[in-house]
């Protein structure tokens, strides 16, 4: 079975209650097999994805909504 791994920013998350909420949100989502969070209170925070289908980026991003969070824009390169 083949994954699918994708790499967001979330604006917003403080602690681990924040972690956790976003955490069970993307969890929801059909395929999600695993999610990891790099906290990094009043920044940005990392969090990947591990999935055994496709994800939508309106999906990931109604799931952070949801948990209270917004998906930060993806940086530039120039």
């Amino acid at each position: 079975m083949s994954t699918t791994t994708v790499e967001i920013g979330v604006q917003g998350m403080t602690c681990g209650h924040c972690v956790r909420s976003v955490d069970e949100e993307l969890r929801a989502l059909p395929g999600v097999t695993d999610v990891q969070v790099e906290l990094v209170s009043g920044a940005t925070s990392q969090v990947r994805i591990t999935s055994t289908e496709p994800l939508a980026a309106d999906d990931i991003s109604a799931a952070v909504t949801e948990a209270g969070y917004a998906v930060a824009p993806p940086r530039s390169l120039l």
